[in-house]
Order: C-alpha cells, then sequence, then structure tokens
C-alpha cells in the first residue's frame, strides 16, 4: 500500500497504490482520514464507531470516488475520522464494508468534497492498482 501527497493549488492531490481493490479502498480511507485529523489512522484508530456501507458504481473509479465521499459525510454527520475498512463485498461495481471509526474534537482539515477530476483506477504494469484523489478543501 502506497499513499503519496502532491501539491495542488486549492486541493489536496492524493496518489494512492495497492496491490489489489480492497488495498486501494483502503488506502484511500486511510489517506482521507490523516488529512482530516493528521496521523490519526497511523495510531491504527478503531475505535467504537461502526457503520455499514452499500456503494454501487459503473466502473472502480466512481465506486471508489463514491465509497470514500460516503465515508465523507458519515465523518461529518459523525464527527469522527474512519481509518478501518472491513469489505463484506467489493467487486468492479460494488462495494459493501462496514467502516471502524473515533470521535474526534475536531478536523485538521476540512474537506469540502472528494472530487472525479483525475481519478482514474487502473491497473499498471506491475499488477498494482492506482489512481489521484483529489479533494477540494
Amino acid at each position: 500500500m502506497n499513499i503519496v501527497y502532491l501539491p495542488h493549488t486549492a486541493d489536496i492531490r492524493m496518489g494512492i497504490q495497492g496491490s489489489d481493490l480492497m488495498e486501494l479502498f483502503q488506502a484511500g480511507a486511510i489517506g482521507m482520514g490523516n488529512i482530516l485529523k493528521e496521523g490519526i489512522c497511523e495510531k491504527k484508530a478503531r475505535g467504537p464507531i461502526k457503520y455499514k456501507i452499500e456503494i454501487k458504481a459503473v466502473d472502480p473509479t466512481c465506486l471508489l470516488i463514491d465509497f470514500l465521499s460516503e465515508i465523507l459525510s458519515t465523518s461529518y454527520v459523525e464527527k469522527a475520522v474512519f481509518c478501518k475498512v472491513k469489505f463484506l463485498k467489493l467487486t468492479h461495481e460494488t462495494a459493501i464494508a462496514e467502516i471502524q471509526g473515533v470521535q474526534v474534537e475536531e478536523f485538521d482539515e476540512e474537506i469540502k468534497a472528494v472530487t472525479y477530476h483525475e481519478a482514474d483506477v487502473h491497473r499498471t504494469d506491475n499488477g498494482h492498482w492506482e489512481t489521484m484523489v483529489i479533494f477540494d478543501i
């Protein structure tokens, strides 16, 4: 799993990579969690807050963006950061997962939206999955 934050005007640009789709989606959730509250996911934050998320989309790119958007919405409703993702089902068009997180007093960074701009979930020549995710801040 690899997460890289790259400079981007008025946004946060994050490159993620995983050995499979599951690892890619987990990297996206962890990366976003660490933007909301710096370093929280490195602390293995698995708190008591749990939600089940079900997303359907036309392709893996839309699925990832919609998945991260749903986690982001839940973060703001619950004032929590979700770092742990357990997939019950993950295909190229469907994600059913349990997310687990911890409440926080405040966020370090507010993310307005997870954008589709530059997002392109694809398999690399070495068999890994990767994409760019841009967060509107």
